[in-house]
């Protein structure tokens, strides 16, 4: 319940999936506001990968906190996301852009997008990982929004209060 989360900080779960690699790809969030309101998003792709759905949950994420001045503690079960975000985003940008291989850095764009939003919350972002379809109730929702959208279905997405949430995050 609400007593597992810091008061006054902002959770938020996010997650990415695909039908196929490329394939349909749909994105899930949810986010959990100090305010003890909570309120899930999702969005469609018709032709994407797994690893851009996951950057893309995290981007839609930020992009809906834009206004908010709390600290942030983003929930993914994603490696790629935490690990490119927290420390080779700032390896790639300072190689123009290049990986370890010297070649173009895969999904530079939306790795830009994801790093300009990051830069809006100096140092109030907490990046945690999250094991993927392991029973913990955000990630697993976020799980199923991105499933349901990436199947070309709108799921049923809450908006409202915490005590009215379904899930636990226990």
């Amino acid at each position: 319940m609400m007593q597992h989360f810091k008061r006054n900080h902002i959770h938020v779960f996010v997650d990415g999936a695909c039908k196929g690699n490329p394939g349909p790809g749909g994105w899930g969030v949810v986010l959990i506001l100090p305010d003890v309101y909570v309120k899930e998003t999702g969005g469609h792709e018709k032709t994407t990968t797994n690893n851009q759905m996951e950057l893309t949950a995290a981007i839609e994420a930020l992009k809906a906190l834009q206004h908010r001045t709390e600290p942030i503690t983003i929930y993914t079960d994603s490696k790629y996301v935490i690990n490119g975000i927290t420390d080779w985003v700032h390896k790639w940008r300072k190689n123009g852009w290049k990986n370890f291989n010297k070649k173009e850095v895969a999904n530079r764009k939306i790795w830009e997008k994801l790093l300009t939003l990051t830069e809006l919350y100096p140092s109030s972002i907490d990046w945690k990982y999250v094991p993927g379809h392991s029973g913990h109730d955000g990630n697993e929702r976020a799980d199923e929004i991105a499933v349901c959208f990436s199947k070309g279905k709108k799921p049923d997405l809450f908006k409202g209060k915490f005590e009215s949430y379904r899930f636990t995050y226990g």
